[in-house]
């Protein structure tokens, strides 16, 4: 708790104002993958693969953005630092831990970005959600990482749409702010890599699926093809045990599905 403490403290400084509500899950986050790191020690692996996977072979390597950068743990952010010129890692939250390390890695071509990636305060005007719009305005766009972040628009969404009142927002405003992410990373001009969650289930010890939940709400990552494909053939996808044994319940773990996509 005195470590949480801490970070949390360190962190509130350098937070935006409107963002700071975000720490405490942020250094919650922080704390499990702590705790949890030899359980989440092969998802963290196959995320990083993928991500530099992707992004072998381009034919120029200047600026790379990472959206949802989180704690950095599912991104090569060193491997990233030393190919291309520039990385921008774009975040509600960067923790005071997260800003120390890439310090202390002396990584001098890191830009952090505080944004809400969510578009849901667009789509609360009445306008079309283009959360991603802004990279149309970064220079020199070669890779574009959307890194375990998908899952939680909706997730972030929901949470807020419980806190205004019915008929605020669209009936569908889930899907439509999931798939405006989705849709943003096919229009950009430069080459992405999607790394999501798409579903969780609860499953006791005997391996039995309790509970299975669609993190997506209905909305389909396109397949591999010429434009999504995969550069990992069968370790696209891979089971995350976000919630292993032990960390809520004794007799239950929740583990969640990620794919890896890419588009060139």
């Amino acid at each position: 708790m005195i470590l949480e403490a801490l970070n949390y403290a360190a962190s509130w400084p350098l937070t935006m104002p409107a963002h700071r509500p975000y720490l405490r899950s942020s250094v919650n986050l922080w704390s499990r993958a702590h705790r949890c790191a030899r359980q989440w020690a092969e998802h963290e692996a196959r995320s990083k693969a993928a991500i530099v996977a992707a992004c072998d072979g381009l034919r120029q390597q200047r600026t790379a953005v990472v959206l949802g950068s989180g704690l950095l743990r599912d991104v090569p952010i060193v491997e990233l630092a030393k190919r291309f010129d520039t990385v921008v890692l774009v975040d509600l939250v960067h923790l005071a831990s997260t800003r120390a390390w890439i310090a202390l890695k002396g990584l001098k071509n890191i830009r952090l970005i505080e944004r809400d990636l969510s578009g849901f305060d667009s789509l609360a005007m009445g306008q079309k959600p283009d959360p991603l719009s802004f990279l149309r305005q970064v220079p020199y766009l070669d890779f574009v990482v959307s890194a375990n972040l998908l899952s939680q628009i909706g997730i972030g969404a929901k949470k807020r749409l419980e806190t205004i009142s019915a008929g605020t927002m669209p009936g569908d405003a889930l899907k439509t702010l999931i798939s405006a992410h989705l849709h943003g990373l096919r229009d950009i001009a430069a080459t992405t890599c999607l790394l999501t969650d798409v579903a969780y289930s609860v499953i006791d010890r005997a391996g039995r699926g309790q509970e299975t939940v669609d993190l997506l709400h209905g909305v389909e990552v396109p397949a591999p093809d010429a434009r999504w494909g995969s550069h990992l053939d069968l370790a696209s996808e891979w089971d995350w045990p976000v919630v292993p044994f032990g960390e809520q319940s004794a007799d239950h773990q929740v583990v969640h599905r990620v794919i890896a996509r890419t588009c060139r």
